[in-house]
């Protein structure tokens, strides 16, 4: 997968150099070994970065010579994969773009599989920029679609790559931006709650209440919970939602508060609270809750796939709960590997850019028109990556290996190793 022009230096130092000699090849080959092991670094990350605009295709990366040798002694073209996301501006989300291109552009070349290429297009962050870069992929000859970022995106994606019959792995974690074609790699958030409340409950856990936001995310959450407590036996006691503002958020975490307090004096008092959010919300909900008396010695928390963030553990109020997510052995390599070539940790996010080229690349081995087929993609066996297992179903929709972890002040630690959940609405 790389060029010529972008390998790493190779020194073969002589042996068999006599007496003081030896002593000053010797030092002279630890010395260039610091140096190579400090280029190669360098030549990862500039290649990596720097052949590929955020508003272009990135020509050349891992692509090798523009043709090869078939099985049939005929050139082979380069297989190319397109990957739309919203790289242009400075916010978290392009911020967070950014990191996902470099997730993908590290499986290219750790892959290093000849004759692939990584076609990198900014969408704008809108769902006709999503569109208009997908156009500009496929007419450069991308036979599958990583990416975009958002449902949004995705949607307006779907009928152009239908058209020109060419599947999209898609980033977002909406159920309704699925179909024939387009596939989700992020952990839907039914699955994450059907997961935790399925742990919950086999532990005991009855009676459960809910903090959630007040926006779409919450509204997925607010159904899935009452399904999974019923399917196992429980019931939900009540369900607050909470602005996305900081200063908004004071009354309804009180008022819940007020509720958890009151039921313990009941016949079925609550036992587990669910709080939705991530690293935005967590640690300004921490300080209400202590404030109001809801601790975990008398109400177990679970939270959802939103709790897997570096320094979780500094709200305090969530430590000894339970989420859901998947493995961190996979992950914690991940960014060590990152950081090496990138000088600085991942996104979250950037995992499933990097297994989504790494999917491509696996099938990319194949014959033209038999590499990115229903049939491939949806095999039974699935894929494996860094965030664990991974198998795609007809419907677009992908069931993950998730594993139940508890947070701890340094991270999360598992309670229960990752397995395969049917998602909950068991079609």
């Amino acid at each position: 997968m790389t060029t010529d022009s972008c390998r790493p230096p190779s020194i073969r130092p002589d042996s068999g150099v006599p007496g003081r000699l030896a002593v000053r090849a010797a030092r002279a080959l630890t010395w260039w070994r610091l140096i190579l092991v400090g280029a190669a670094a360098l030549w990862l990350a500039a290649c990596a970065t720097n052949l590929g605009g955020s508003d272009s295709s990135t020509e050349g990366l891992g692509a090798g010579p523009p043709t090869a040798p078939a099985g049939n002694g005929r050139p082979r073209k380069p297989v190319r994969i397109g990957m739309l996301l919203p790289l242009s501006g400075f916010g978290p989300q392009a911020a967070t773009a950014r990191g996902m291109k470099q997730g993908g552009e590290l499986a290219l070349f750790e892959l290093d599989t000849p004759l692939v290429q990584l076609i990198v297009k900014d969408d704008g962050g809108t769902a006709q920029g999503a569109a208009q870069a997908a156009t500009d992929a496929i007419g450069e000859g991308a036979e599958i679609l990583v990416g975009p970022l958002t449902a949004e995106a995705t949607v307006a994606v779907a009928p152009v790559a239908r058209q020109a019959n060419v599947p999209v792995l898609s980033f977002s974690n909406d159920r309704r931006a699925a179909g024939p074609g387009v596939y989700l790699m992020s952990v839907l958030p039914e699955q994450e709650v059907e997961r935790i409340v399925a742990y919950a409950a086999a532990r005991g856990k009855r009676r459960f209440a809910a903090l959630l936001p007040d926006d779409g995310y919450g509204q997925v959450i607010e159904p899935a919970l009452h399904r999974a407590a019923q399917r196992h036996g429980g019931s939900v006691a009540a369900v607050t939602r909470y602005p996305l503002t900081a200063n908004a958020m004071l009354e309804p975490v009180r008022m819940l508060a007020d509720g958890l307090r009151q039921s313990t004096d009941t016949v079925a008092p609550v036992d587990t609270l669910l709080v939705a959010g991530g690293a935005e919300v967590l640690p300004q909900i921490d300080p209400i809750l202590t404030y109001s008396g809801v601790r975990g010695d008398t109400v177990q928390f679970i939270g959802t796939g939103g709790w897997d963030y570096p320094n979780a553990g500094r709200a305090q109020a969530f430590v000894g709960g339970w989420y859901p997510g998947p493995d961190p052995h996979g992950w914690r390599d991940y960014v060590q590997r990152f950081s090496r070539t990138f000088g600085q940790p991942p996104p979250r996010l950037s995992s499933l850019a990097y297994d989504a080229v790494s999917i491509a690349i696996t099938l990319s081995s194949a014959e033209p028109g038999q590499r990115f087929t229903t049939e491939t993609l949806t095999r039974p066996a699935g894929f494996t990556g860094i965030d664990g297992h991974l198998r795609f179903r007809a419907d677009g929709l992908s069931e993950r290996a998730i594993a139940v972890l508890e947070l701890q002040t340094f991270g999360g630690h598992v309670l229960d190793p990752a397995q395969s959940v049917p998602p909950p609405d068991g079609r």
